[in-house]
């Protein structure tokens, strides 16, 4: 049987030293290889669902009394509400805020 390789204390620790460096620099090499997969694996942005004829005509009654307001000078804007109709899926809520905060 082959005797095992003897090693002082300093060479140990030395030895030990750098095994706690490398381990360190791949922990940081990895977290920041992390940190940049996941700031660069933004999510895909959703398609626009089609509108329904009832939501873009409203969407157009609104505009029509925004102009409206704005030529006679008569206010600030129009207050405007979207209800949603029992069993449908008709809801223009999402619509009337990306329209209406510039979103377009």
């Amino acid at each position: 049987m082959p005797e095992p390789i003897r090693m002082s204390r300093p060479r140990v620790a030395a030895w030990a030293v750098q095994c706690a460096a490398g381990l360190a620099a791949t922990t940081t090499a990895t977290a920041t290889a992390t940190a940049k997969l996941n700031a660069s694996s933004a999510p895909d942005p959703q398609p626009d669902k089609p509108v329904s004829a009832e939501c873009a005509q409203y969407v157009a009654d609104i505009e029509m009394q925004l102009a409206k307001t704005k030529q006679e000078g008569t206010g600030d804007g129009v207050l405007a509400f979207s209800r949603v109709k029992a069993g449908t899926d008709d809801d223009c809520r999402a619509e009337l805020r990306k329209h209406f905060r510039g979103d377009r």
